[in-house]
Parts: C-alpha cells; structure tokens; sequence
C-alpha cells in the first residue's frame, strides 16, 4: 500500500463486533485471561502469549499505533511512550550502560540537550558532542566505547541538516548504532530506518498528532531491540501512553501526508516573502537554495517541511512588538500544530541553561544563528495571512 493508504488504514481494522470503521478506545486498565496465562510478575506478564493484561504493559490502542507508525516508517516494530522526551531516555537507558560514549548533535532539542549533558554523565555514560553537519568532526569525536550516534535532521531550533546515510556508515564502520530524532521531517518527509539508522525517535505531540492535543513519544528500529525495550523500559519505567493519547494521535495520523504537504507548501511561501524582505538579515529553510544544505534536502527529505528560522535587522524591537501586531501567529513553544507559532531563540540563554557549547562549536552555532532568531513552525492557516502578519511585525523595526 501506499503512504497515504497506510496513514488512513495501517494498524486499524474494522471492529469484529460492532462493525465500527474508527479504532474503539480502550479505556480499562486490566484484561482477562485464561487462568495460568499470566502471572504476579509484570516482565513476565509482557512475554507471556496472551494479547494484553494489564495496560502499562500494553493496550489495544498502542498496539494499533505501534502498527501504523511502523508501517508508515518501513519498521519492523515500534514502541509508544507517554512524551517524546521518554521515548529518547528510554532509548538511551536501553542502549548505554556505565563507562559506554553516547555521541550527540551539538544543537538539539532542549530536553535532549538537557538529558544528555545533566542526568547521563551522573549515571557513568560519558557524554560528548559533535557537529552532525560535519562529517569530519563526527569521525574526530569517536571513542573506542562509543556505543549510539545521535542526530536531530533537521535539529531543533537551527534546521541544520545530518547526512543519515554517512552518518550510519561512519557509525556500523566503528561498531556503534545510529538513532535519528526525526520529528521535524516524519516519515511523511525523511524514513531514517531506510537510509541506515537503527532507531527512529519522534515527539508525537508535534506533526505525528498534529493538533496539539495529546502529548506522546515512539522508539522504532528491528523487533528485537523494541522487545527489549518493551519490557525493560517501557514495564520497568512505566512511561505508557494513554489509550485516549494514542486515539488522538491515530486519528491524527490519518491526515499527516496531506498535512504535511500543506505545511511545507506555506512554509516556502512564508520563506520566500522573509527572505525577500529588506528587514530580514537571514531565513534558514531547507527549501530554499539559499540553505547552505539544500542539495542534501533535495537528496533526503521528500519535502522541505514546514519549520523556518530568520533573524531581523533589529531583534528587540521586532519581539516587542509581535504582541501588538500578530493576528494569526500565536508566541508559543511547541511545534507541527495545525496553528502557527512563533518562538524566539537567544544564543545566550541557550548557551548558558541548555547546550554549553565548547567555543569551537558556540562559533558554529553563531554561524548559523548569530545572537539569536525567530523559528516559526507554519500551521495550516492561507500563507497570505502569515505573510501579511509578519509583514505587521516587520513594519515597526
């Protein structure tokens, strides 16, 4: 089947009883079963032969969810947590051990950031970092013990883009793994896993859901370490996600190709009019010639997505005054909702409380981001009405 087809049906099959077109959700927290088939021990219960018996362990609708995302992404399985930062620590506890070298992007998601350069090291996992942009510096930051390479593409907040396909060469040639964090792109843009990765992590709460409704996470990669990672983290930590999470999320999976072409269709309208404009220094997008990687993009995404960063000839000014003129534009964090936001990101503030850079990549990130810019994740409003909105806050610099 096609993307589209197993967006709307992957996972999903109409309900034995009733006939119901739509998922069911799930609500009860407990399922019988034959006596002997279960036990009091909850690792056991997880590899025990029977569908589901208690829903930290698993439930109907993450089953179905597991399905569809794995089949959206070419996985052979997947694993549902309750938030995208879970989804990454329960990874990355699966995977590295005390005294083992976790290779991470430079710029990343915050929680990311502040995971790996606070709670791992605290637990024997050495921590360093490294330009994923950079090949050479990849190769130069390996250890003997470096067990997982991760990478953002494109990373959050600066859209810098990671060559997938090199980067899992470089990492299987030095007997690591690769895990790429693809919540920006989703498997509507970039499928990770078929250009050589071991794992996939995204956010659900962003494009996956799409409606900045429900909060969630996925882990996907070969059956046997999301077995694993099922009854080690995922019984042991007990992030689940709700069944009515997963409901919205499937629901909201049904419409991701078409949202997501919606997204990146505005997204390089929004682009072209900020770059285009005399009070915009910069505009980062990969669909944009003008991205430094833009020959990448049109290698490894399917679209440009709908993410855009710009910085304006005068940054205070132009950030008190988006109160006054934004109509359309909501001041908010998060990203991929059917609404559009805008959030500033200062080089200071995230220097000092998130990536701590080393002065050879503080000058990297500078190059991309300067002082600090504007990332905008464009929602599913007509691109004229962002353009014009923007256009009210450019007006007062």
């Amino acid at each position: 089947m096609g993307f589209s087809t197993l967006a709307v049906h992957g996972g999903v099959a109409l309900d034995p009883v009733t006939g119901a077109i739509g998922p069911h959700i799930a609500t009860s927290t407990n399922f019988a079963a034959e006596y002997g088939s279960i036990g009091f021990s909850a690792e056991a219960t997880v590899e025990a032969e029977v569908p589901f018996a208690y829903a930290r362990e698993g439930h109907p609708n993450a089953a179905q969810l597991e399905e569809k995302l794995a089949l959206l992404d070419g996985a052979q399985a997947a694993v549902v947590f309750a938030t995208g930062i879970a989804a990454i620590s329960g990874l990355m506890l699966q995977v590295l051990s005390p005294g083992d070298h976790l290779l991470v992007s430079d710029v990343s998601y915050a929680g990311t950031a502040e995971l790996t350069r606070g709670l791992l090291p605290g637990l024997g996992i050495e921590v360093s970092i490294a330009d994923m942009s950079d090949l050479d510096d990849v190769r130069a930051a390996l250890r003997p013990n470096t067990r997982l390479i991760y990478a953002e593409t494109p990373c959050n907040p600066v859209l810098k883009l990671a060559d997938i396909s090199a980067l899992a060469q470089i990492a299987h040639d030095h007997g690591a793994e690769l895990c790429v964090d693809g919540t920006f792109a989703t498997p509507a843009v970039t499928r990770p896993l078929r250009l050589g990765a071991d794992y996939v992590v995204y956010s659900l709460t962003k494009y996956m859901g799409g409606h900045g409704d429900a909060l969630g996470g996925a882990v996907l990669g070969r059956a046997e370490p999301m077995d694993r990672l099922r009854r080690h983290i995922g019984v042991h930590l007990g992030g689940t996600l709700s069944a009515f999470n997963c409901w919205l999320i499937l629901r909201g999976l049904e419409t991701l190709p078409i949202r997501m072409a919606a997204h990146a269709r505005g997204a390089t309208r929004v682009a072209r009019f900020l770059q285009d404009h005399p009070k915009v220094l910069s505009v980062r997008y990969p669909g944009l010639p003008s991205h430094p990687q833009h020959a990448l993009a049109r290698r490894q995404m399917i679209s440009p997505s709908g993410m855009v960063s710009f910085t304006v000839a005068d940054h205070e000014k132009f950030g008190r005054g988006l109160k006054g003129n934004l109509r359309v534009f909501s001041y908010a964090a998060s990203l991929g909702l059917t609404r559009s936001l805008i959030l500033e990101a200062r080089t200071a503030d995230l220097q000092r409380t998130t990536f701590k850079l080393d002065a050879e990549h503080l000058r990297r990130y500078r190059d991309w981001a300067g002082e600090g810019f504007f990332r905008l994740s464009i929602g599913l409003e007509d691109p004229e009405d962002l353009c014009a909105d923007l256009e009210r806050a450019l007006s007062v610099i």
